[in-house]
């Protein structure tokens, strides 16, 4: 079966219905089909419509909490402590990007850590939102282990996503967006949706030893080895164990893996220590002078981060998204389970 393309609005109307059937409110299943959609168009399919039917699981397990009594736990002219519930992801972390935004503006950086919060979807939405308004963002997120620490076989770390970006002026903002593994948990499921192998050096077996097959992979492995492990350990510091929310010992001491998150997000003023449009300057000569360097072997090009995902979004938005065949059976399936109409 080949892939099938669907246009955003169809696509994203389905999501929003989809999460409203079950059981959100309409605004906060606006938001989460928003994020999910967002991924979509960049290519970004591990966090895309694909998780539909897990969210769904979760919240029959009470993972997810469709109607989360979200609050503020402590807050500060530049700090915010927030209580998600258990809500969808975006929905408390939205909330807490606008406040860190509007703190910095305030004070110079706003910093919000959000504890019990559920998957967030492509971290490179929130830290853009800062971007958008001429700030530097950041997010950080932490759940119970899914990577091997450097040296072990077995999980006993998250593979903990970060997300940065920086506005410019000619050129599209910088946004690095990347796990602290070597591929993203997501990718394993999008690899089996289109029934293609992982690449060897991805993720280990449950019992530890290498393997191609996704379906069978349990275990990721960390990016640069060390390197990799120690952010992911560093990324638990700032979040999990900050928050009073422990989800790596509790695992590793034979508790239940349930799935829950912690995270922090941030904006910076730039304008607190530069002029904006100065910096914007300064972003763009950075970024020619690297596009203008000397191409290795093999590339015709220098892309700067980010940069791939907005030429997909660009052609996507003119062609519509591809869904290979594993994701259109969980959408139709979706579709059944909720009594819903198939956008495929």
């Amino acid at each position: 079966m080949a892939d099938v393309t669907i246009d955003r609005a169809t696509l994203e109307a389905f999501t929003r219905e989809a999460f409203e059937k079950a059981g959100m409110p309409a605004a906060d299943a606006a938001v989460e089909a928003e994020v999910l959609i967002w991924a979509n168009l960049r290519g970004v399919d591990s966090h895309g419509v694909q998780r539909i039917p897990m969210y769904l699981d979760f919240i029959e397990k009470g993972w997810m909490n469709p109607r989360p009594d979200i609050r503020v736990v402590k807050e500060s002219d530049a700090v915010l402590f927030m209580d998600a519930d258990r809500g969808f992801g975006p929905v408390p972390t939205v909330r807490a990007m606008h406040a860190v935004i509007d703190k910095a503006r305030n004070v110079g950086i706003g910093w919000a850590l959000i504890r019990d919060v559920t998957h967030q979807g492509a971290m490179g939405y929130y830290s853009e939102m800062a971007a958008a308004q001429g700030m530097a963002g950041m997010a950080i997120v932490s759940s119970p282990p899914n990577m091997a620490p450097f040296g072990a076989r077995a999980a006993g770390l998250h593979n903990s996503p970060i997300a940065y970006s920086f506005p410019a002026g000619r050129h599209r903002p910088i946004t690095l967006d990347m796990a602290t593994s070597v591929a993203a948990g997501g990718k394993l499921d999008v690899a089996s949706d289109k029934r293609i192998p992982i690449p060897t050096g991805w993720a280990l077996a449950a019992d530890g030893s290498p393997t191609t097959d996704p379906d069978a992979a349990r275990i990721l492995l960390p990016a640069g080895g060390a390197k990799g492990s120690g952010l992911a350990l560093v990324f638990q510091c700032l979040t999990s164990l900050m928050a009073n929310s422990p989800l790596i010992v509790p695992v590793l001491r034979g508790g239940e893996r349930v799935h829950l998150q912690n995270s922090v997000v941030a904006a910076i003023d730039i304008g607190f220590f530069i002029g904006l449009d100065e910096y914007r300057e300064l972003l763009d000569e950075t970024i020619d002078e690297l596009k203008a360097l000397p191409k290795a072997d093999g590339h015709e090009e220098i892309l700067m981060p980010g940069e791939p995902e907005q030429r997909m979004l660009e052609a996507r938005t003119r062609a519509g998204i591809p869904l290979p065949p594993g994701t259109v059976d969980k959408l139709r399936e979706t579709a059944r389970r909720l009594d819903l109409t198939s956008p495929v």
